[in-house]
């Protein structure tokens, strides 16, 4: 549908389809605007305001006092004339990438005939152009990419703005208070952020126009009913080239500083003071009405949770005592109203409200809502420690001793001393003896039955000869497993834990007073967590696992010993999906250790040097890995 008006005279609809392009060229004032929200501008960059010279101004111009641009919603460019008079007659076309706007009747003054660099506001409009043309100012907007020009222009301010195409929101229409096709509504709601339009498209290019005329041809290119407030009055000048009928209207009543509100299918406009008055009055009288509403009493027992959380939820001046709790008159009232109260009973778990009916029974619904049973997690853990040894370790030892005549050899010279002791004892009872006879001693260990041996002796009538091979090798293998396993409720810390207390003996005091004291250490495996059950479904689990065991006892001369223990931990956050398994961590550990022992020069001779060295080879590999299972129990409420 294509309305138009020229002059401030209607015209019949049927011929304005033809008449259209020639209204539309021989317009003395062309205004397009795309309207948008009402919201600050992000930035603004704007010339300084000018008088103009009259040395410059034309005969009977207008001049131009202000050039103000500003990014709108959605990212569109917004260009702000501001006159110094009025009797301003714009001129707005579109010459591909380029919006022009000729002022036929005006004056530039120097000062702002600059050109104005506007990339770094990101929107189409990228470079403004202001130049004094012959008897008029021409402003040129350079502008990228896919948009549409609107302008309109209210006393003595012009504004032009750029809308990007792509950048048009998607939301519905019924939110601002002017709902779509089907939908009703009893009030508006005043609506954050830009939006779209769906109503059918028209053309309007007024000149001086009454606002009340505007508003009436909207309601019958709509169909919806418009009240207009007596206070809704002035003149408006627009053109507005296909754009749905429900923008046009945002757009009239943006540039008159007026609102709407609507009810069913009638839509009142009025000044936007006017309107937030009758607002505020009503609301005025709905608390008048509540201060002299009824008081009633209600019981509201809790199943699930407790009382005394609750009322603190809803109100926080509830204070704790044996017998329950009572809002004062001032201060935060929570859902209360100003002569309401809330109480909490311990014993039965129950609420005692006290309030005019709609608030009772808004705090009924809201305790419904929160009174609804928890779902509960299981959380299984496994704690996998694996280790692995080998061993090798070669020796010897041998000794040639004996004596003949005055020469004694055997493994030391302490050994040859004892030798002539004994010989020069004539208490002896047998031959004499040397008490280390051995010149290499590397057995693989110094305790008994260790590890296999080979020994050798040969007799001589003067000198004796001893020799051991030993070898020992070992292998190891072993693998623990430890499975904790707990169930709690949603967001609830639960602890496991099992193990056992290794006691050691202290000493304090002085030192003639010496106490002994018992001490224990704790050798425990525990599982320490908190779930969180996510809207999702999944799991996030706060967790601390350790497990600890004895390695081995210090031996404390005088005081017994101590116990000394290796300890495994590991704390962390994790989100897990339900009934999913998933390792949250492991060690591993490798050594590697070779060793050697030798007699310098005697242990590098080929085949021979073996009896003087000793070999050892170690390898040692551990490994811990924990794995985390959590399983949701779901608990439906019952009816």
């Amino acid at each position: 549908m294509i309305v138009s008006k020229a002059q401030g005279r209607p015209l019949a609809r049927g011929v304005l389809i033809g008449l259209l392009p020639g209204l539309l060229a021989a317009a003395a004032g062309v205004n397009a605007a795309q309207p948008a929200p009402s919201l600050a501008p992000l930035a603004a960059q704007s010339a300084t305001p000018a008088a103009v010279d009259p040395a410059h101004r034309l005969p009977g111009a207008v001049g131009v006092s202000k050039v103000d641009f500003k990014r709108g919603d959605g990212g569109s460019g917004k260009l702000i004339l501001t006159f110094d008079g009025e009797g301003a007659v714009p001129d707005m076309r579109t010459q591909g990438n380029s919006v022009v706007i000729d002022v036929g009747n005006s004056s530039l003054p120097p000062s702002l005939q600059r050109p104005l660099n506007v990339t770094d506001f990101a929107t189409p409009v990228q470079r403004i152009d202001a130049v004094q043309s012959g008897t008029g100012t021409r402003i040129v907007l350079s502008a990228q990419g896919e948009f549409e020009p609107m302008a309109y222009q209210s006393g003595r301010e012009y504004v032009v703005e750029l809308v990007p195409r792509a950048a048009a929101p998607q939301r519905a229409v019924g939110a601002v208070g002017l709902p779509a096709a089907g939908q009703s509504a009893t009030t508006s709601v005043i609506e954050e952020g830009p939006r779209t339009y769906s109503g059918h498209r028209v053309t309007f290019n007024f000149q001086d126009i009454p606002v009340r005329t505007v508003l009436q041809m909207i309601a019958e290119e709509s169909g919806i009913n418009i009240v207009a407030s007596d206070s809704v009055q002035g003149n408006v000048t627009l053109r507005l080239m296909e754009v749905p009928w429900d923008q046009a209207l945002d757009i009239v009543l943006q540039a008159k500083q007026l609102d709407k509100r609507r009810n069913g299918n009638v839509v009142w406009v009025a000044p936007q003071s006017e309107i937030a008055a009758f607002e505020q009055a009503r609301e005025d009288a709905r608390l008048a009405i509540e201060d002299r509403a009824e008081m009633v009493t209600e019981y509201i027992p809790i199943s699930y949770g407790n009382a005394e959380d609750i009322a603190k939820l809803l109100t926080e001046e509830s204070k704790a005592g044996s017998g329950g709790a009572g809002a004062s008159s001032g201060g935060n009232r929570g859902f209360l109203s100003s002569r309401g109260s809330l109480s909490f009973d311990r014993r039965t778990n129950t609420l005692l409200a006290i309030d005019i009916p709609a608030r009772v029974e808004e705090i009924k619904r809201l305790v419904a809502a929160l009174d609804k049973p928890v779902d509960q997690v299981v959380i299984e853990a496994r704690i996998v420690i694996a280790n692995e040894s080998f061993a090798r370790d070669l020796g010897a030892r041998f000794g040639v001793y004996g004596a003949k005549d005055r020469v004694i050899t055997s493994g030391s010279i302490d050994s040859n001393q004892s030798f002539l002791r004994s010989l020069n004892n004539p208490d002896r009872d047998g031959p004499p003896v040397f008490t280390n006879p051995l010149n290499f001693n590397r057995p693989v260990s110094n305790i008994e039955g260790a590890a296999g041996s080979l020994a050798l002796t040969i007799l001589g009538n003067y000198v004796n000869w001893d020799l051991e091979i030993s070898a020992l090798q070992q292998e190891g293998r072993g693998e623990v497993i430890s499975n904790p396993r707990i169930v709690t409720s949603n967001q609830r810390e639960a602890v496991i834990s099992q193990g056992q207390e290794v006691g050691y003996l202290t000493v304090t005091g002085g030192q003639s007073n010496n106490v002994p004291t018992v001490q224990f250490k704790d050798v425990l495996l525990e599982l320490k967590v908190t779930p969180t059950i996510t809207a999702d479904g999944r799991v996030f689990l706060a967790m601390e696992i350790k497990k600890d065991e004895i390695s081995g006892f210090t031996d404390m001369e005088g005081f017994g010993e101590v116990p000394n223990l290796n300890k495994r931990s590991i704390t962390t956050a994790v989100l897990i999906d339900d009934g999913q398994t998933v390792s949250i961590g492991g060690v591993y550990e490798f050594r590697d250790r070779s060793d050697v022992s030798k007699v310098p020069f005697l242990a590098d001779l080929p085949i021979i040097g073996n009896l003087f060295k000793n070999r050892n080879r170690s390898r040692e590999k551990a490994e811990l890995l924990i794995f985390v299972t959590p399983k949701v129990m779901r608990v439906a409420q019952r009816s």
